[in-house]
C-alpha cells in the first residue's frame, strides 16, 4: 500500500515574524528573525480523519482553540526559520497521516518459556529459603 502525506496550501498557514529570544547581542534586539507558523486544523484543507487525528494529539504546540503553533528561530535569516517551521509542521503531519500497522498476535517461542519458567523457580528456591529453619 502506498503512502503519501498531506499538502499544505499557503493560505492554510499564517506566518508571523517576531524577535528570537537568547543571547545575540544588539542584532537580535532589533530583527525580527524568528518566525511562529499558526496552522489551523478545523479551518484546513485536509481530510477529515487526519484533522481527527491531529485534535486528539497531547502536543504541547496544539491550543485549546484546535491551532497549531510552530516557532523557529534557530538561524539568524528570517527565510530559513520560515522554512525550518513549514519543514516541522509537514513532519508532524506526516508522522499523524502515517497507517498504524497492525500487531499480528505471535505465541512464545520455546525459549522464552523455558526462560519464564527458570525465572520462576528461581524465585521460588530464593522465597523458600526465608522460612523458618526445620530442627
Amino acid at each position: 500500500m502506498s503512502y503519501t502525506p498531506p499538502t499544505l496550501t499557503e493560505s492554510d498557514v499564517e506566518f508571523t515574524a517576531i524577535r528570537a529570544q537568547g543571547a545575540g547581542g544588539q542584532n537580535v534586539n532589533k530583527v525580527s528573525s524568528a518566525i511562529h507558523l499558526r496552522f489551523d486544523i478545523r479551518s484546513s484543507s485536509l481530510p477529515e480523519f487526519i484533522k481527527e487525528k491531529l485534535l486528539a494529539l497531547q502536543d504541547q504546540r496544539l491550543t485549546k482553540d484546535g491551532v497549531i503553533v510552530i516557532k523557529a528561530q534557530t538561524t539568524r535569516s528570517q527565510e530559513q526559520n520560515r522554512v525550518e517551521a513549514l519543514a516541522s509542521l509537514n513532519e508532524l503531519l506526516a508522522e499523524v497521516a502515517k497507517p498504524v500497522k497492525v500487531r499480528r498476535e505471535t505465541r512464545p517461542t520455546l525459549g522464552s518459556k523455558r526462560r519464564r519458567l527458570e525465572g520462576k523457580s528461581i524465585r521460588g528456591q530464593v522465597k523458600a529459603l526465608r522460612g523458618k529453619v526445620q530442627d
